[in-house]
């Protein structure tokens, strides 16, 4: 596809993977067309499913097939999308316009891990500031922060459970790193719940369906992250949008994101969280009126359509270098 396709209005062809299905399903509202590669019984190519309303732009192909298929961009999403590039692309497919959306910190060090992303001429896009700041990245990469992007929830908040509600995936397997010694600390003191994938493991109530998460948070008093150190989560941000109050531990990017106080409260003091909960659900106006301010917040910094405009803009800057 060349400029003059584009002006006649024609989508970009993306190429990526299904490796985050809610950031994926914020990604497919660019007016683009997502070609996702799928292959039965092997991670990182598994369909795409029926939970999440996938729009028309969206298509599944069969991996064996995509270096036959055309694209005109191809946006990698984990280290095993580069391994595999050079059997699932063809040699021309190798050499278009690509980036690479890195959705979490380092694993291996907090500060000193080189991102293996190293295409030159590529884009590394981090979805925080403070994401972007951990890894340490070629010189040969532009990098580059597009915040996460949220679709309005229908539902408002209610907050008629003197409860809060925490929602990590897989929390006892990821540990002390995803804060489940901190969940467990909390809920021996306040009444907590927690949802997510196999969260069963540690007294939770299990995975709830991606797109019933926010109206399944929107009871609670108020929404509680225990994370030391990762990503900062589509769910709550999703619970922001719904005017949620957000309690959490000060890691990731939530000490820029929550003015303690005004639209929620970040302390890396759990005695101080502990206070801050009781309190919420002792004042349930103060809990409201925190939740409210949030929502302005979420609103004006992550709302979808903002978003939609930093990867249009991505989008087709990669494709004018080309």
């Amino acid at each position: 596809m060349n400029a003059n396709d584009k002006q006649r209005g024609q989508p970009w062809r993306v190429l990526t993977w299904h490796v985050h299905g809610n950031y994926l399903y914020a990604l497919t509202q660019v007016p683009c067309e997502f070609i996702i590669p799928v292959r039965p019984g092997r991670a990182g190519y598994s369909p795409l499913g029926s939970k999440i309303p996938w729009g028309a732009n969206v298509r599944e192909v069969a991996a064996d097939r995509i270096h036959e298929t055309p694209v005109d961009c191809v946006l990698y999403q984990s280290p095993e999308n580069l391994a595999d590039a050079a059997t699932l692309l063809s040699p021309q497919q190798q050499r278009l316009p690509c980036a690479f959306l890195e959705h979490n910190p380092p694993q291996q060090h907090p500060t000193d891990a080189v991102h293996p992303f190293r295409q030159a001429g590529g884009v590394l896009v981090h979805v925080t500031p403070y994401n972007a700041q951990m890894w340490d990245h070629s010189a040969e990469v532009t990098q580059r922060v597009i915040e996460h992007g949220i679709v309005p929830p229908t539902v408002r908040y209610q907050g008629e459970l003197a409860r809060g509600i925490a929602v990590v995936n897989n929390i006892a397997r990821r540990g002390r790193r995803m804060g489940a010694d901190l969940h467990l600390q909390m809920a021996r003191q306040v009444p907590l719940d927690l949802i997510g994938m196999d969260s069963e493991r540690c007294g939770g109530l299990g995975e709830v369906p991606n797109m019933e998460v926010a109206a399944f948070v929107s009871h609670y008093r108020f929404f509680f992250s225990p994370v030391r150190y990762g990503s900062l989560g589509l769910a709550l941000l999703e619970a922001m949008m719904c005017g949620v109050p957000v309690v959490g531990f000060g890691g990731t990017e939530l000490p820029a994101v929550i003015h303690s106080g005004v639209d929620g409260y970040v302390d890396n003091r759990p005695e101080r969280l502990v206070e801050v909960c009781r309190q919420l659900i002792a004042e349930p106006e103060l809990a409201r009126q925190w939740g409210e301010a949030g929502r302005r917040l979420a609103m004006s910094r992550y709302h979808i359509d903002r978003f939609v405009d930093d990867w249009r803009a991505l989008f087709d800057a990669l494709m004018e270098e080309r």
